[in-house]
């Protein structure tokens, strides 16, 4: 049976990204508080995660599709293997996805 492992690599601040913020600051403009880096989860389906970010999710859904059901990213030389990340323009979170 295929099951995927996804790990956050790294939650990005704003301050990371940006020399000057392109909008107005404001409080949640701070890495991604439902993550830590190194956290992993490991999928048998392709269910979204419990506790996973549903926007984020969203995002990495048909990267995982293509992975879970065999396939292969075309610029990824390891096979089954890829790193995306969500959405968030602000304080994106980085994930690598792996078929085990």
């Amino acid at each position: 049976m295929t099951k995927l492992k996804i790990t956050v690599l790294k939650r990005q601040d704003p301050a990371e990204i940006f020399d000057e913020l392109p909008v107005a600051k404001k409080d949640w403009m701070v890495p991604c508080g439902i993550y830590k880096d190194g956290q992993e989860y490991i999928l048998d389906s392709l269910k979204m995660p419990e506790g996973f970010c549903g926007s984020a999710w969203q995002t990495i859904y048909p990267t995982a599709r293509t992975l879970f059901y065999g396939g292969d990213l075309p610029f990824f030389d390891e096979k089954g293997t890829a790193v995306t990340c969500c959405a968030d323009g602000m304080r994106p979170v980085i994930f690598k996805m792996e078929r085990i």
